[in-house]
């Protein structure tokens, strides 16, 4: 699986991602996370990567998290309906998204990302 760069292009800290990424010359597919958000299939890999922590994929402070009220809803729910929710809605997944075989990340952390290659 080639790299993933799932990104909303308004969001400061997707661009400094894009921006580390180009920079370290590590190539990848960008997709705007708003009109496609990450597959079924991509959420739970990526769920592998975080101990199968559903909150790290969330975007918690984002106004569609606020909105659905899922501060009291994500303990209710399950696995299969919450990847299900992420995966039709791309404003609920926490940005940046990286994916790829070998490695998963979510949110920027310049520390983090140095692994990508």
């Amino acid at each position: 699986m080639a790299l993933k760069f799932y990104q909303y292009p308004k969001c400061s800290t997707c661009v400094k991602a894009g921006k580390f990424l180009k920079d370290q010359k590590v190539a990848v597919e960008t997709i705007d996370i708003t009109v496609t958000p990450p597959s079924v299939a991509e959420l739970k890999s990526m769920l592998q990567f975080y101990d199968n922590d559903l909150r790290k994929l969330f975007n918690t402070s984002g106004v569609v998290y606020k909105e659905m009220n899922m501060k009291d809803k994500i303990n209710k729910i399950t696995e299969a309906e919450a990847i299900k929710l992420l995966s039709k809605n791309g404003k609920l997944v926490k940005r940046p998204f990286l994916i790829g075989t070998q490695i998963g990340l979510v949110g920027f952390n310049e520390d983090a990302w140095e692994t990508v290659k």
